[in-house]
């Protein structure tokens, strides 16, 4: 099949469709993404969509199953602490390196903040996952790093995955919370308390994950021949060093 809008649909739209659609909750772990029915979708060749899949590979969102196809990864135990602590570096080191919050910073995300109060009076979960993902998303932009804002966006996509996979409760409350005490701090002028805050707060998100099991990709056979559920216990989670604020 040869493309059909070359011009218009590149191998950055089709994995940037994907990763929204992880980001808004839409796409789940674990899903199939058939490169004939991609292919179709978008108007383009096979080899086009093979070529975003192995992109979309390299940042850890899909992973290839021999004779089976692209799948949405399902992250492990081990993954989930690996990307938290990925994210607290990045994020308390982009606010620490902030120096202010420019008047356009602070339109944007306090117009951020009414969406989230909206979507929660609404009650809209999906709108309200990608709206907590995307708060981060925001502060990384404000920095005009496009490295960081790329960096950060696979992580927070993966982030849903991993809240997808083992988040039994969803705190919207106290995570809109703490995305206000971020935002305090960062309208004060206190870039190192607003890094210390986002610290705290992602560790109240993965503290309210249950990472003590994992996905069993067995599970339906399992059943299917009576086998008992298997469960393997996630390592211990490391210690986390608290950020010293400076006087």
């Amino acid at each position: 099949m040869q493309d059909s809008q070359p011009s218009e649909i590149t191998q950055k739209t089709i994995e940037e469709t994907i990763v929204s659609g992880i980001l808004s909750a839409k796409i789940r772990p674990a899903t199939r993404l058939s490169e004939n029915q991609l292919a179709s979708l978008f108007g383009v060749s096979r080899t086009r969509v093979r070529e975003a899949m192995m992109r979309l590979e390299t940042r850890g969102i899909v992973h290839v199953s021999p004779r089976r196809g692209w799948f949405v990864v399902e992250p492990s135990a081990e993954e989930a602490i690996a990307v938290y602590e990925a994210r607290r570096v990045i994020e308390a080191g982009l606010l620490r390196s902030m120096r202010v919050l420019t008047d356009e910073g602070q339109k944007a995300l306090d117009a951020h903040l009414n969406e989230e109060k909206s979507a929660m009076a609404a009650g809209d979960r999906q709108r309200l996952t990608y709206l907590m993902g995307d708060f981060h998303i925001r502060i990384a932009e404000l920095s005009g790093n496009a490295v960081i804002i790329d960096i950060l966006r696979d992580l927070t996509a993966r982030t849903i995955l991993i809240s997808m996979l083992y988040q039994s409760e969803f705190h919207a409350a106290q995570s809109h919370d703490g995305h206000c005490r971020i935002f305090q701090a960062m309208q004060a002028g206190d870039f190192v308390r607003a890094a210390e805050l986002s610290v705290e707060h992602l560790d109240e998100v993965e503290m309210g994950l249950d990472l003590t099991t994992r996905p069993d990709p067995l599970s339906e056979l399992r059943s299917s021949l009576s086998l008992p559920p298997k469960t393997v216990s996630s390592p211990p989670r490391p210690h986390k060093p608290q950020l010293q604020r400076s006087h």
